[in-house]
């Protein structure tokens, strides 16, 4: 039986870079991602999936998008993925720890690169209020408005109605 997720902010990447369980042919990627030119399945908005019916997926994949979004956004961008879930649906969703983050901060290592990625170094400022080099070339969008650590985050998705497990 084939079940279906939706790659939310998908940008260019594809199933091949999301988890494993999800890379195996079990499971079919819808992508979905505010910007046309990476030719998503579907163009809107994790705060409006409107294009996207009530209940059809079994899984959603977030990386990186939620930092993205005001605080008083994130209810309504997880709201948003409560609906389109199946009722024993579930989210994978990653995002930076600001924990982690606060302690390299802590150590003065705030412009020391803290991991390497394919976009080049990234410190924690880059982590904590997002990738400066693309801010600078005019991508404003990879801002971070928010953080959240394990425990804000777990409760932010308690609050949109999702059931307490980790």
């Amino acid at each position: 039986m084939t079940r279906k997720f939706l790659h939310v902010g998908c940008g260019r990447k594809t199933k091949a870079e999301t988890t494993i369980e999800f890379q195996t042919k079990n499971w079919k990627e819808i992508r979905l991602d505010i910007d046309a030119d990476v030719n998503p399945d579907v163009v809107g908005s994790m705060l409006n999936m409107e294009e996207v019916r009530t209940e059809t997926f079994d899984a959603i994949y977030s990386s990186h998008n939620i930092e993205h979004v005001y605080p008083h956004e994130v209810p309504v961008a997880l709201s948003e993925f409560h609906r389109v879930l199946e009722p024993d649906g579930f989210v994978v969703l990653t995002c930076p720890d600001l924990q982690s983050v606060a302690a390299l901060i802590a150590d003065d290592k705030l412009t020391e690169a803290a991991y390497n990625s394919p976009a080049g170094d990234i410190t924690p400022l880059d982590i904590f209020y997002g990738h400066g080099a693309s801010i600078e070339r005019g991508h404003h969008y990879m801002a971070h408005k928010t953080g959240f650590t394990l425990k804000t985050l777990f409760e932010a998705f308690k609050t949109a109605g999702f059931s307490a497990s980790c």
